[in-house]
């Protein structure tokens, strides 16, 4: 989550949100910054892997049965969570 707030953070400093300037601004990324590639492909992997990392988490209590009393609230509360994602 760290990796992805950093690297975010930084592609918004290059980034401009305009619909005629969008495509420049990340060929600006990808061509002129330093490791811009790096960052937004770091950025892109990272949110895949992130989501890998959530359904790992609920397979693993699903395996577990942590869904069953007395955590059933718990369970719960993850599911909004997850929903809210």
């Amino acid at each position: 989550l760290v990796l992805q707030i950093v690297t975010g953070i930084v592609l918004v400093m290059h980034y401009t949100p305009h619909a005629d300037m969008a495509f420049a601004s990340v060929e600006h990324i990808m061509r002129d910054v330093n490791g811009g590639y790096m960052l937004r492909y770091l950025h892109a992997n990272g949110a895949s892997l992130f989501f890998v990392a959530v359904y790992i988490h609920i397979f693993r209590g699903l395996f577990y049965g942590s869904y069953k009393a007395p955590r059933e609230i718990t369970w719960i509360i993850g599911m909004i969570i997850y929903l809210l994602m």
